[in-house]
């Protein structure tokens, strides 16, 4: 008689731990992280001398695929960031919408839906430039839009990209 080799505390399929995680990782997670390699994969096949791909094409089918709550503040968002900073250039990043300078992210949106968390959130990454003593908020949580919400939104991308 064979036996099945499981995790301390596993259900018994490959790596995935009671908890719905696979060595610390939950299944929405892995998911993105799937789709980040797919991303990569494919700019890699593209090569440098092939034509980019269309990152607003991209990012707008992807808003297109969410649930409605999440498909109404992603396309607020879009249409904040792509009016404050028009030099940022959409694309996907981890699956999600994310508008990039020079190749590197400086904001993203993250669906609700995505991670099964309750509300989306709006982050900005390590090039943005929020920098505000030793200590700033890099996401915000977004339950709904304001016009409001909107220009702090806009404000905050205006700085963010100097």
């Amino acid at each position: 008689m064979g036996s099945t080799r499981t995790s301390a505390g596993g259900t018994g399929a490959a790596g995935k731990k009671a908890d719905g995680t696979y060595d610390g990782f939950t299944d929405e997670e892995r998911a993105a992280m799937k789709e980040r390699a797919g991303e990569l994969k494919a700019s890699a096949r593209r090569g440098a001398r092939a034509a980019k791909p269309d990152g607003e094409s991209e990012v707008r089918a992807k808003i297109a695929e969410m649930p409605e709550a999440d498909r109404v503040l992603a396309e607020r968002i879009h249409a904040v960031v792509r009016s404050s900073a028009p030099d940022l250039t959409p694309r996907l990043w981890y699956g999600m919408p994310a508008y990039a300078r020079d190749g590197k992210v400086v904001c993203f949106f993250q669906s609700a839906q995505k991670f099964k968390t309750r509300y989306a959130t709006l982050g900005f990454s390590d090039q943005a430039k929020l920098d505000d003593g030793t200590m700033w908020p890099a996401a915000y949580a977004l339950a709904g839009l304001s016009a409001d919400d909107e220009e702090r939104i806009a404000a905050l991308v205006k700085r963010a990209v100097g």
